[in-house]
């Protein structure tokens, strides 16, 4: 009787569970912002009129705004559980969100995805995911999991509600050579929304990526590179997270003939930046303050992204739409007064995390020792390829150094601003590492640590000595995961990251509060104030962003995209 008591209710002859009265609506569907009173019957909306209802809210010419909806997030570098992230998010208006499970994906396999999906099943805020498309991310790493074509085609089948298509094919070489698994993986995905991951390609090999299926892009990052990608048919994806910053840069591609194909993302989020700043209404608030009309802004955090991966019925308040929706006292702020989901006022008490603790034993290093830290100086003395970190950049240069040798062993040299980096393969205990040096980090002593490595998220160090080195290891295989900064024999922080060895179990301050402690830990080992070590830790062992990397199975030209030995005789 579902339907047949909503029509009832829609014609006023059964009472509406809830009526918004006296607000300025944003009707993302006419393009303007109008009075109404706003029903809503059974989770969704009924429409506008003079109802009654078992409850009323006086909006007093609030504006009440459609739920907002991320269109590509990784709920996983927020480092916070997806109930705790839910939770959080729905605070700030979001109703939806459309995830890329690909890091834990790359530490579990087919079980990190099905996890995701089991615990934020019942959630009032809506998790929809799509399958990753590079689990292994490359050949030159070890992955804990791995999602081939025929799984990717199993999957989407199994879960046609809960996943919506294809994570970012990040491989467009892969697309462009026409590997056959990439191609498997298009094939698999062709009626569903495949989504891209091209930054830079252009011309007709961007023509050709595009004819392969991927239909949306979140890396461009220049005006001329967005502007060629919405010519040629992606919907764009305007990214404002921790990391990429996009927004602002390509609001000038924006007009109105053009505006109903772009959406604003986060891609990755932090948890002091969702806890500090916000999510999406953090995005909306930027947008208006830049210029852009209110209600295109809120259209492009939930009707389009709605739009374009078919979610029917939602980001939008009108007759049958689901009853996502926020009361605002102002536009330009973004300043949220309640929210609604599903026809509820948001009640953190529906955020149940689970009772169970699963995936809590995803870190295996086996038996580690300070001789695996060694690195041999060769003789006669040659240089050591160091990966040097670019200020305000997640991409590194190739440099030569020269260490110190001390008893036929190359060494850390704080004068150099030069520490050892190493990365230890955690999920099958092969006992892999890869050695090399780093060089930005301003490390004096000690040594940090974290199971956050992308994307393959093995165990990366970086350190002063060996001794610092092998305690940092033992405390993240005593945590089952996270992030330390230890020095002399002494754990100075800590947050553990059990879920994974990527999420932690806690609240978002305690999360926040520990990340300050690491951070301000890191400081006291040298590290300047305007870096993030952690994340850029966190980076270091990502083979695909040039120049150099270290992963567990050695030091990666990117360039070249093969292994290349630590030591050279170049001048």
């Amino acid at each position: 009787m579902t339907m047949e008591n909503r029509i009832k209710a829609a014609r006023g002859q059964l009472p509406a569970d809830l009526l918004i009265k006296n607000c300025r609506l944003v009707n993302v569907l006419s393009g303007e912002i109008h009075p109404a009173d706003v029903a809503v019957y059974d989770g969704v909306f009924l429409g506008f009129g003079n109802y009654q209802a078992q409850q009323v809210i006086e909006a007093d010419n609030r504006y009440l705004c459609p739920g907002f909806i991320d269109g590509h997030i990784h709920i996983e570098s927020s480092l916070l559980s997806p109930v705790e992230f839910a939770k959080t998010a729905a605070r700030h208006g979001t109703a939806a969100v459309i995830c890329d499970p690909h890091e834990i994906c790359n530490v579990l396999g087919v079980h990190g995805l099905e996890y995701m999906l089991g615990v934020t099943e019942a959630l009032p805020l809506a998790v929809y995911c799509q399958v990753p498309s590079c689990v292994p991310a490359t050949h030159l790493e070890s992955a804990g999991g791995s999602i081939p074509a025929e799984v990717v085609a199993g999957l989407l089948q199994k879960y046609p509600r809960r996943i919506l298509g294809l994570a970012e094919m990040m491989n467009f070489p892969g697309v462009l050579m026409q590997e056959p698994e990439v191609l498997a993986k298009l094939h698999a995905s062709r009626d569903l929304v495949i989504d891209g991951h091209c930054p830079q390609l252009s011309g007709e090999d961007l023509n050709a990526y595009i004819l392969a299926g991927p239909g949306s892009e979140h890396e461009a990052s220049t005006e001329a590179e967005a502007r060629e990608k919405l010519r040629k048919g992606m919907h764009l994806f305007l990214r404002q997270g921790s990391s990429g910053k996009n927004l602002l840069d390509l609001l000038p591609v924006l007009n109105s003939l053009n505006a109903a194909k772009i959406s604003i993302v986060t891609d990755d989020l932090h948890a002091d930046d969702l806890l500090h700043e916000g999510h999406l209404d953090h995005c909306l608030r930027l947008a208006v303050q830049a210029g852009v009309d209110p209600v295109r802004a809120v259209q492009m955090l939930s009707i389009n992204t709605a739009g374009y991966f078919g979610l029917k019925r939602r980001g939008a308040v009108a007759p049958g739409y689901r009853a996502d929706c926020m009361l605002l006292n102002d536009l330009k702020t973004a300043a949220i007064e309640s929210v609604f989901l599903q026809g509820r006022p948001l009640r953190e008490a529906d955020f149940h995390p689970p009772s169970d603790a699963p995936l809590q034993h995803s870190c295996i290093l086996g038996a580690v020792t300070a001789e695996q830290f060694a690195i041999p100086a060769p003789h006669p003395p040659q240089k050591a390829r160091c990966l040097e970190l670019i200020p305000g950049q997640i991409l590194t240069r190739a440099r030569l150094v020269q260490p110190k040798i001390r008893s036929g062993l190359a060494l850390p040299d704080p004068e150099q601003d030069l520490a050892k980096l190493a990365v230890l393969e955690r999920h099958q205990g092969s006992g892999n590492i890869g050695l090399g040096f780093v060089r930005g980090l301003g490390l004096q002593a000690g040594a940090l640590a974290s199971t956050v490595a992308h994307d393959s998220h093995n165990l990366i160090l970086a350190g002063t000595n060996d001794v610092d080195l092998l305690l940092a290891a033992e405390t993240i295989q005593a945590m089952q995961g996270g992030c330390v900064a230890v020095r002399q024999g002494e754990v100075l922080a800590a947050l553990p990251l059990p879920i994974a060895g990527l999420m932690s179990d806690l609240d978002i301050s305690e999360v926040v509060d520990r990340l300050s402690e690491l951070n301000q830990a890191a400081a006291r080992l040298g590290c300047p104030p305007n870096i993030n070590p952690f994340m850029l830790l966190s980076f270091l062992a990502l083979p695909v962003i040039p120049e150099l990397r270290l992963t567990d199975q050695g030091l990666v030209d990117v360039r070249g995209f093969d292994f290349t030995p630590l030591w050279t005789d170049e001048p």
